[in-house]
């Protein structure tokens, strides 16, 4: 059997700060950033809430 590369302990905190750091805050960022753009895309079709 061929051997794997082991991770070090100092490659899994890179890895674990990346993914905390900047990872999640951009995708929640990017999420609502999209939700809102969604929105306002929709609204701008439709119509503002409350006109009918």
């Amino acid at each position: 059997m061929s051997e794997q590369p082991s991770v070090t302990v100092q490659q899994e905190i890179k890895g674990f700060l990346f993914i905390t750091a900047v990872l999640i805050p951009a995708l929640a960022v990017a999420l609502v950033g999209g939700y809102g753009f969604a929105i306002w895309i929709y609204q701008m079709l439709v119509g503002p809430p409350g006109v009918s």
